[in-house]
């Protein structure tokens, strides 16, 4: 195993706001870092030495990126599958490529979930409007039609819950591969984000429970309304999969609880939103345990405060982010994007208590209205 020590430099495929928090964590351990991104201001390129402004699936730019670094990591699953193929043949990569493409195409995310014997929603795949209507008959309303990759926060979704719903999946259909599945009624919906060194040695943070609206993410709060039981099966069945894909750094999987049951949703092969309450309310940052992961370095024991509370602000409430700057109770996360589009994540805030009771006193008067 190679260890990266303090001085070299970490390149990031990707620079959003992810990778600037990666950054960041490994600019406090001393590491250099480079990042390739075809942003002339992103996030990440704010806080790093070097920026590659270019594609994501440029070769030229890729080899640059890694004349540079001494360890790649990524920070969105949307990685082009040559660009991690040449880090990995450099042995560049120790994340590898496996868990990327998984994760990318949920017709193989599902099919791992059914190897490892974990419960999955009923679904079908599905390439034509005809056998949309056949998964239907098999599987009924409600059902969601998602894209089989390329989806995040809502984007490629179709919820079908009458027929009406399904004629419009018509005139939506391009071309490609699309999932059906059963839409479940879900109690509540939970991650785990969890890192893994190249030992094989897990360090779990707690079981979180997030809320979504507008089929983003709102709020993620520990510790999660759910039985110890239903936290101790989460873990169980996480730690097959990150052992089935031999995964290396942070990663997140989500799951639904619906009627007791435990339900996979998806995973993320990288540090995760439901994640950002670590930086605050863990001993250890989930950022921080995915550098020591691929910089070869042991991972440190997580501990994590009795409660806390993550808040998304988007674009169109990017004014909530000033309003939080003389509050005490509140930690203010501003990822440095100039353009707050309305569904945009600009940055986030965490609140740290001893209860969840504590918390719901502190939170700000704006998330009312977000």
């Amino acid at each position: 195993m190679n260890v990266i020590k303090p001085g070299q430099t970490i390149g990031i495929l990707g620079g959003g706001q992810l990778g600037r928090m990666m950054a960041t964590a490994a600019k406090h351990m001393g590491y250099r870092i480079a990042v390739l991104d075809p942003a002339a201001d992103c996030p990440t390129a704010q806080v790093a030495d070097v920026h590659i402004q270019a594609a994501y699936d440029d070769m030229k730019a890729a080899e640059e990126l890694g004349s540079y670094s001494d360890v790649i990591t990524y920070e969105f699953e949307n990685v082009d599958a040559e660009v991690s193929r040449f880090f990995e043949s450099q042995d560049k990569l120790p994340q590898g490529s496996l868990s990327l493409a998984v994760s990318q195409n949920r017709e193989k995310e599902k099919g791992f979930a059914e190897k490892a014997d974990i419960p999955v929603p009923a679904y079908r795949i599905v390439q034509t409007y005809e056998e949309v209507k056949a998964a239907i008959d098999d599987i009924g309303y409600p059902a969601v039609m998602k894209t089989i990759s390329g989806g995040y926060d809502g984007k490629g979704q179709f919820l079908l819950r009458n027929e009406a719903d399904l004629a419009d999946t018509e005139k939506e259909m391009a071309d490609g591969h699309y999932i059906v599945e059963q839409w479940l009624t879900i109690d509540k919906e939970v991650s785990q984000v969890f890192t893994r060194d190249q030992q094989g040695k897990i360090s779990f943070f707690p079981v979180a429970e997030n809320v979504h609206r507008d089929q983003v993410l709102f709020t993620t709060t520990i510790p999660a309304s759910l039985e110890e039981d239903g936290k101790a099966e989460i873990r169980k069945h996480t730690e097959v999969l990150a052992e089935e894909l031999g995964v290396v750094g942070t990663f997140a999987v989500e799951w639904f609880v619906s009627e007791g049951q435990v339900y996979f949703n998806e995973m993320a092969p990288r540090p995760h939103n439901s994640g950002h309450y670590t930086i605050e309310a863990c001993n250890v940052s989930q950022f921080e345990q995915h550098i020591r992961a691929i910089a070869g370095l042991p991972l440190l024991p997580v501990h994590a405060f009795p409660a806390a509370k993550m808040i998304n602000v988007l674009g169109r409430h990017r004014d909530a982010l000033l309003q939080s700057l003389d509050k005490e109770e509140v930690h203010l996360h501003d990822y440095g994007k100039k353009e707050a589009r309305s569904q945009r994540k600009m940055g986030h805030v965490t609140i740290i208590g001893s209860s969840l009771d504590d918390i719901a006193k502190k939170e700000p008067a704006w998330m009312r209205d977000w």
